[in-house]
């Protein structure tokens, strides 16, 4: 998918340019693609760098909560709901541990141990599945769990916000945790519907009425508040919970007798080689959305989005994060391009800048998780597996795009 993309935008880019020049005289069109070609790749690169320190920072911190065993505490915690949601699997089945961990881990924002814990469940459950060919119910809740995407750490955003000059990098992180929450609870709500999951037994409507009695208590806060307020309330509160997480990473740590120190150290080694692994695909990206970009073609394309929504008579400042949107559902690397772009384009404390952080971490790539995970067992009939995950694709962009108008525009 993301091979085919890529192509695009490079043929559609000459295909476009080819137009201007011979219908409509521009002869300029491709002096500015290849100004974009190069001064992209340069840009990438230069990004790829800059995030070196703060990736190894993030990293270590994480490695702290991995090796001081704090997944596992969240395993534990969360276990009981899984065994509610699907019946089918037995109590302490080696699937249940590893699809809590993969998606502690996800939460955590611990991308290299997720997927193949990932894999590792898909397998598991496997081994229950009387249809080898075809998903079953625990396979695809399981699926639509991750392509919705629950991030409570949403470090890369972070990150690339940082970089990119935003003056408070995690003021979107209660944002994103109230997108996440709403794209997490229509693909849950989807899959029970086709399923016919009874959400009212006592265990999960525990789970459930906790989580929502929580977002439901920050929303209610946040709605209080003018605007300069909630935009101050929301920064506080985004640094206050993000910095008590680092503290009890570490006294989590300390009481385990694990050394914080030098774990983080080798997280934080890990962070310098994941900054380094980047470049090539940094590079590949933006330099094709450049020329996408320098073309017209994306300008096509978001013109003729935006004329579609003032025709409904809509406001059209949420299209210029558009293109993270349609990325995200095919690709997390091509979406993170989108997104570093708009950040450079607009600016990473715009309305835009901002929207397509909160988009990014509203949910996940799901073409890519279904050719994945269901690939790494030969699954060849995926049933509603695609249908729920884009209902909560749908559901995670919708819900970015009110919050952020909610909390910046």
């Amino acid at each position: 998918m993301l091979n085919i993309l890529w192509i695009f935008f490079f043929i559609s880019a000459f295909i476009t340019a080819l137009f201007k020049l011979l219908f409509l005289n521009d002869l300029l069109v491709f002096n500015q693609i290849m100004e974009a070609l190069f001064a992209l790749a340069k840009t990438a690169f230069e990004i790829s760098l800059g995030l070196t320190g703060v990736l190894a920072l993030w990293l270590g911190i994480m490695r702290i909560a991995e090796k001081s065993g704090f997944i596992q505490i969240i395993t534990r915690w969360l276990s009981p709901l899984f065994c509610k949601l699907m019946p089918e699997i037995p109590a302490n089945h080696p699937a249940l541990g590893a699809m809590v961990m993969n998606i502690s881990a996800n939460a955590l924002g611990l991308d290299n141990a997720a997927t193949p814990l990932g894999i590792k469940a898909m397998q598991e459950l496997q081994k229950l599945n009387p249809n080898k060919d075809t998903a079953s119910n625990a396979q695809i809740l399981f699926l639509v769990i991750n392509t919705s995407a629950v991030t409570l750490f949403p470090i890369t955003i972070f990150t690339y916000r940082a970089q990119m000059g935003a003056v408070q990098p995690t003021d979107v992180f209660i944002p994103i945790l109230l997108a996440t929450y709403t794209s997490t609870l229509a693909g849950l709500l989807a899959v029970a519907w086709v399923q016919k999951i009874n959400l009212w037994d006592k265990t999960i409507s525990t789970y459930l009425g906790g989580f929502t009695g929580l977002v439901a208590s920050l929303v209610y806060y946040f709605s209080q508040l003018d605007q300069p307020d909630m935009l101050t309330q929301s920064a506080l509160f985004s640094n206050f919970i993000l910095f008590t997480l680092i503290i009890v990473f570490i006294s989590h740590a300390a009481y385990k007798k694990v050394d914080a120190y030098q774990a983080f150290i080798e997280g934080a080694k890990e962070g310098f080689q994941t900054a380094i692994m980047i470049i090539p695909y940094l590079v590949a990206m933006l330099v094709a959305i450049g020329v996408f970009r320098a073309s017209g073609c994306l300008d096509l394309l978001m013109n003729l989005l935006r004329y579609t929504v003032l025709q409904a008579g809509l406001d059209t400042q949420f299209i210029d994060a558009m293109p993270t949107a349609l990325m995200k559902p095919f690709s997390g690397s091509g979406a993170r391009a989108m997104m570093v772009d708009t950040l450079q384009t607009f600016g990473a404390d715009s309305f835009a800048g901002r929207l397509s952080s909160i988009v990014q971490g509203s949910t996940e790539t799901t073409f890519y998780v279904l050719s994945v995970y269901f690939g790494a067992v030969g699954i060849k009939n995926i049933r509603h597996a695609l249908a729920c995950g884009i209902i909560a694709d749908l559901a995670g962009i919708t819900a970015a795009i009110f919050i952020a108008y909610w909390f910046f525009a």
